[in-house]
C-alpha cells in the first residue's frame, strides 16, 4: 500500500511507500544525507560503514544526534566482509551501494586495495541483495569515469574554460565506457556487474554515472571532493595546487538533486529496472575547476587564495559535461539547484562547521 510517512514534511509532494533499506557508505557524504532523508521520510533504515573515511564518524553522530540512537540499524563493517553484508541485507526492499575506494590517485596508489574496496565489495553487495528473499531494488553508484579520459572528443579552449565543440548537450549514456585508471576499472567493473545482475539474475538495479557530487557532510580531500577542499583551503588560508590550468570544466550537482534522482528511479522502478543513467549538472551547471570557480571563492572568502599550478594528472579529461537527458525522459528528473546557489549554501555549511571540519581532515584517514 502506498502512505505518505507523517515525517516527510521535506517532501510533501512525494507518495512513499516505506520500506526497510540497506545504505553500504551511509556514514560517508552522500550515504548520510540519503539515510537522512530516508529517515525522514518514515523508513526503517539500516546503515552499513567501515567509518575509515575522514569525517564519517562525525556523520554518523550527526544522524544519531537528530533522530536518536535507536532510529537506525548501524553495522561498523566494510563491503569486504560478504558474511556481514548478507547480514545487513535480510529481508530489505532496497540496497542503496554507494560505499568504496573513492579517488584516482590513492587507485593509483593501491591498486589492489582499490579492485578489492570497488569491484570485489560490489559483487559482495550484489550477492548479498540477490540472495535475500526480498528482491530489493538495488542502485548502484558509479562514476563518469567509466567514459575514460575522452581524448577523441574535439573541444575549444575559451578565455575561462574548455568547451565541447560537438556535444553541447554533454556526454550520453550511450558513449562507450573506457575504463582509464585503477579507479575506472574498478568502479567501471561494479558498473557492468550490476547492469548484468539484471539480464542474468532479474534483480532491479539501477546505475547511476554520477558527475561532482557536493552539499552538506562532504569533507573534502584534495584527491576527492574537490569542490569543498578548494572552498576549504581558500576560506582557512591553506595552500592549493591546480593540475593543468584550472580550465577544465566539470559539470557539478547539488546532493538534493542526487537524492530526488535516486527516489525518481525507486518510483519508477517497472521503467528503470536495469538501466544506466548520467546523473549530473548536466550542461546548465557546469564550472571551470578554478578559473572560474576560484573567482566564484575569491569573492566568498574575501581575499586572494593561496594557488599554485602543476603538471595534468594522467587521464585528465579537459571537460566532462553529463548528458541527462534520459534521466528527464525517463525518470521526470532534472536538477533545480543551480551552481550560484549551490556554492553559496555549500560556503556557508562549511563556515558553520569549521571545528568538526577541521578535526576530521587532521584524522588524515584513508578513504573507504
Amino acid at each position: 500500500m502506498v502512505r505518505v510517512s507523517p515525517r516527510a514534511r521535506f517532501w510533501p509532494h512525494i507518495e512513499v511507500y516505506l520500506s526497510r533499506v540497506l545504505i553500504t557508505g551511509g556514514a560517508g557524504f552522500i550515504g548520510s544525507n540519503l539515510a537522512s532523508r530516508l529517515l525522514e521520510q518514515g523508513h526503517e533504515v539500516a546503515i552499513l560503514d567501515n567509518l575509515a573515511r575522514a569525517g564519517s564518524a562525525s556523520n554518523l553522530e550527526c544522524l544519531r544526534a537528530r533522530y536518536g540512537v535507536d532510529a537506525f540499524r548501524f553495522t561498523n563493517a566494510g563491503v569486504d566482509d560478504l558474511e556481514a553484508l548478507l547480514r545487513a541485507a535480510e529481508g530489505v526492499e532496497r540496497v542503496y551501494h554507494l560505499a568504496g575506494q573513492v579517488t584516482v590517485t590513492d587507485s593509483v596508489a593501491d591498486p589492489l586495495r582499490d579492485f578489492s574496496d570497488n569491484a570485489l565489495g560490489t559483487i559482495h553487495a550484489l550477492e548479498a541483495a540477490r540472495l535475500t528473499a526480498s528482491n530489493p531494488v538495488f542502485i548502484y553508484s558509479s562514476t563518469n569515469k567509466v567514459y575514460g579520459s575522452l581524448e577523441d572528443i574535439e573541444f575549444e579552449e575559451e578565455p575561462t574554460r574548455y568547451r565541447f565543440r560537438d556535444l553541447p548537450l554533454g556526454v550520453p549514456e550511450t558513449r562507450p565506457v573506457d575504463f582509464h585508471s585503477p579507479y575506472g576499472c574498478s568502479k567501471g567493473s561494479g558498473d557492468q556487474y550490476t547492469r548484468d545482475y539484471f539480464r542474468i539474475y532479474g534483480l532491479r538495479t539501477i546505475v547511476f554515472r554520477q558527475s561532482c557530487i557536493y552539499g552538506p557532510g562532504q569533507f573534502g580531500l584534495e584527491g576527492q571532493g574537490w569542490l569543498s577542499w578548494l572552498m576549504m583551503a581558500s576560506l582557512w588560508g591553506w595552500p592549493i595546487t591546480i593540475c593543468g590550468n584550472g580550465k577544465q570544466v566539470r559539470d557539478i550537482l547539488h546532493v538534493d538533486d542526487l537524492l530526488e534522482a535516486y527516489d525518481a528511479a525507486v518510483n519508477r522502478i517497472d521503467e528503470a529496472a536495469g538501466q544506466v543513467f548520467n546523473v549530473g549538472g548536466g550542461p546548465g551547471n557546469t564550472i571551470s575547476v578554478w578559473v572560474e570557480y576560484g573567482r566564484m571563492i575569491e569573492g566568498l572568502v574575501g581575499h586572494q587564495p593561496d594557488v599554485s599550478f602543476a603538471k595534468w594528472r594522467p587521464g585528465d579529461q579537459r571537460i566532462y559535461v553529463s548528458g541527462i537527458q534520459k534521466a528527464g525522459q525517463m525518470l521526470g528528473w532534472k536538477p533545480r539547484i543551480s551552481v550560484e546557489e549551490g556554492v553559496c549554501r555549500q560556503f556557508e555549511w562549511i563556515k558553520s562547521h569549521e571545528s568538526v571540519i577541521r578535526q576530521a581532515l587532521a584524522e588524515k584517514r584513508p578513504d573507504h
